[in-house]
C-alpha cells in the first residue's frame, strides 16, 4: 500500500528554501545549495536512488508547482503523475516530460495520488502542503536530508505546524545527513 512521504532537503538551521523565493530563484537566495549533496557518491547517491525508486506519484503545493514548472521542464519526475493541491483549479495537462498534472483539494489529491502510485509511494513537495497533510493525519513518513548549509532565514518545513515524529533507523552520513521518521498518530 502506498505511503505519503515528505522527502525534503533542509539546511542545518531548519530551512527548506532560502529567503526571497521568486520565479528567478525558485529555491530562494542560496537555496540551491540544499541540493548539492544529490550529485555526491556513496550514501548520498544511494539516497537519491531510493527516492527515484520509491516515487509513484507526487502531491505538490500550488506555490511549489508554480515555481517549479519552468525548472523541471514539466513534472518533477518524467512520466510520474503529479497532483497539485490548490483552490485555483484549472484544466489538467501533460508536462513537457510526459508527466500529468491534476488539480485537486487536499484529501482528493492524496486519494488520487495513492491510487496512481500503485505499489510505490506518494512524494510530497512543498512546506505548506506538507504541514496541511501533517495536521490532517495524511502524512505517513518524513525523510530529511540535512545539508551542511546555514541559510539564516527562509522557508521552514511544515509551514510552522506541529506534530510528533518517531525516528526510523539510524542516521546515514554522506555530505548530507539522511534521517527517516514515521509520523506518530495524534494523541
Amino acid at each position: 500500500m502506498s505511503k505519503v512521504v515528505l522527502d525534503v532537503s533542509m539546511s542545518l538551521d531548519g530551512f527548506t528554501a532560502g529567503p526571497n523565493v521568486r520565479a528567478e530563484e525558485p529555491m530562494g537566495d542560496g537555496g540551491e545549495r540544499l541540493h548539492e549533496w544529490m550529485a555526491g557518491e556513496g550514501a548520498d547517491a544511494r539516497a537519491v536512488e531510493e527516492v527515484n525508486a520509491m516515487v509513484g506519484a507526487t502531491v505538490i503545493g500550488r506555490r511549489t508547482f508554480d515555481l517549479g514548472l519552468r525548472p523541471w521542464g514539466g513534472t518533477p519526475w518524467p512520466g510520474v503523475p503529479s497532483f497539485v493541491v490548490t483552490h485555483r483549479t484549472e484544466d489538467d495537462f501533460r508536462g513537457d516530460n510526459g508527466g500529468m498534472f491534476f488539480f485537486d483539494g487536499l484529501e482528493t489529491a492524496v486519494r488520487r495520488a495513492k491510487d496512481a502510485a500503485g505499489d510505490k509511494d506518494v512524494l510530497v513537495m512543498g512546506a505548506d502542503v506538507a504541514g496541511q497533510l501533517l495536521v490532517a493525519g495524511l502524512l505517513d513518513e518524513v525523510h530529511v536530508h540535512v545539508a551542511p548549509v546555514l541559510l539564516g532565514r527562509g522557508t521552514g518545513v511544515f509551514g510552522g505546524r506541529v506534530g510528533e515524529l518517531v525516528p526510523e533507523g539510524a542516521p546515514i552520513a554522506g555530505v548530507a545527513t539522511h534521517l527517516r521518521f514515521r509520523v506518530a498518530a495524534p494523541a
